[in-house]
């Protein structure tokens, strides 16, 4: 299942958010969106999601994605947002079943399928210790693992992920992110919104760095994040280095020649 993004534009509120993006990905492929705030890496996310309006043309394994029928798109794109939550005093593993929804005829209760499914997003998501418990008793970094696994438990073919690690400790944002890599691993397409360029850097296959609406660069971690790029882009200088699993980007200080705050 490939994913495909041309001359995509989005407007809210009469104010220019994207402006005709072009992204591609394969099978297997963890993208990332990286760029400064408010360069429109969540209004991208939604759009493909197809939560918003927009311009110009989705496709999802050949097929627009207005073309398709609702279920048939709930099956195939899952979408955690930032900071989701959960609001019901419901347990665990009921919160982590609704990810099956979109595979669920009406009036019937989840099948043996459904139910592996949920158990293996809860293992993936390191939850099931947390199986029983009401998930409004869980800390906050807790329940961002249990609403990832209940994105996870959709097994869709586009996993679209909004900033997944901003709320957990260190040991935590890497579980996470390796799952994210093994998902994507298994023939999945993953895109997250991304802060971290280390954890980016790392774990992703492409990055797209956006600014005020455009891709200002996209490829591999070592042909986006230059120092020209972090310069211009994000006004930092920044120390690079290392390979494979040890890979990262260290902010140092703000570019000499960065616009007034």
């Amino acid at each position: 299942m490939g994913l495909q993004v041309e001359n995509l534009s989005v407007t809210l509120g009469g104010k220019p958010i994207l402006r005709k993006l072009a992204l591609a990905a394969g099978e297997a492929r963890f993208v990332g969106l990286v760029g400064p705030n408010g360069a429109g890496k969540t209004t991208l996310m939604r759009a493909i999601a197809g939560l918003i309006p927009f311009e110009g043309q989705v496709r999802l394994g050949g097929q627009a994605l207005d073309a398709m029928a609702s279920r048939q798109r709930a099956r195939a794109i899952a979408y955690l947002a930032q900071g989701a939550e959960s609001h019901w005093p419901l347990e665990t593993r009921r919160l982590v079943a609704l990810g099956r929804l979109p595979h669920l005829e009406p009036f019937r209760r989840p099948s043996r399928a459904d139910e592996d499914a949920i158990s293996r997003a809860m293992v993936l998501a390191d939850i099931e210790i947390f199986s029983g418990r009401d998930v409004q008793s869980l800390s906050g970094g807790e329940r961002a693992r249990v609403l990832l696994a209940r994105a996870l438990a959709v097994e869709a073919g586009l996993l679209l992920v909004d900033e997944p690690v901003a709320a957990l400790d260190p040991y935590h944002q890497i579980r996470i992110m390796e799952v994210l890599r093994a998902y994507a691993d298994q023939g999945r397409i993953v895109i997250a919104v991304m802060h971290d360029l280390s954890l980016a850097s790392r774990f992703c296959d492409q990055l797209v760095l956006l600014d005020e609406g455009r891709v200002m660069a996209t490829g591999t971690p070592d042909e986006v994040l230059t120092p020209d790029n972090l310069k211009s882009v994000y006004r930092i200088r920044a120390i690079s280095g290392g390979t494979g699993d040890e890979r990262f980007v260290l902010p140092v200080a703000r570019a000499d020649n960065a616009r007034n705050d």
